[in-house]
C-alpha cells in the first residue's frame, strides 16, 4: 500500500505544492478520510520560498486549502522515504533516479497516464497557471483511482 507520496518539480513554489495541497484535498473527497503523507519538494529549489500567491489563490478558489508552504530542495532521503515519487516534468524521473539510483521503479510523471507534462506557469499570465492547475487535478484525481483501492 502507498502511504507517503512526494511531488516534485523544479523549485517547489508552485506545481509540486499545488498538487501537493489537491492530493490532499482530493484524498479527503475520494475516502472520506484524512490524507495520508503527501510532500512536495523541488529538484532546484532554494529552501525556505513562500508558494506562488497566483496559484495559491486560484487553489483557494477551488476550495483547496493551502496552509503554511516552504519550499525544500529535494535530496535522497525525501526520495528514499517515499513510496512513490511523482514528477511534473517525464524528464525529471530520471533526474530523481540518478540523485538516488534506488528509486528506479517508484518515480513516474504525474502526467503518467496521460502521457503528458505539467508546464511550469510561474510568472506567465494567469491562463497559464489556470491550464497548469487544471491539468494538475485531473492527473491528481486519475493517481487517487489508482492507489486508493
Amino acid at each position: 500500500m502507498i502511504k507517503d507520496v512526494l511531488i516534485v518539480c523544479h523549485a517547489n513554489v508552485c506545481r509540486s505544492p499545488a498538487a501537493e495541497q489537491l492530493f490532499r484535498a482530493r484524498f479527503r473527497e475520494h475516502t472520506g478520510k484524512q490524507p495520508g503523507a503527501f510532500h512536495s519538494a523541488g529538484l532546484r529549489a532554494r529552501n525556505g520560498d513562500d508558494m506562488d500567491p497566483v496559484m495559491q489563490r486560484l487553489l483557494a478558489e477551488r476550495g483547496v486549502e493551502v496552509g503554511e508552504h516552504r519550499s525544500r530542495r529535494l535530496t535522497p532521503r525525501l526520495v528514499r522515504r517515499a513510496d512513490l515519487v511523482l514528477v511534473t516534468e517525464r524528464h525529471q524521473v530520471s533526474a530523481v533516479e540518478r540523485m538516488e539510483p534506488s528509486a528506479r521503479g517508484k518515480v513516474y510523471a504525474l502526467g503518467n497516464w496521460e502521457n503528458s507534462d505539467v508546464s511550469d506557469p510561474h510568472g506567465l499570465d494567469e491562463v497559464a497557471y489556470r491550464e497548469s492547475l487544471e491539468l494538475m487535478d485531473r492527473l491528481v484525481k486519475g493517481w487517487l483511482s489508482r492507489i486508493c483501492q
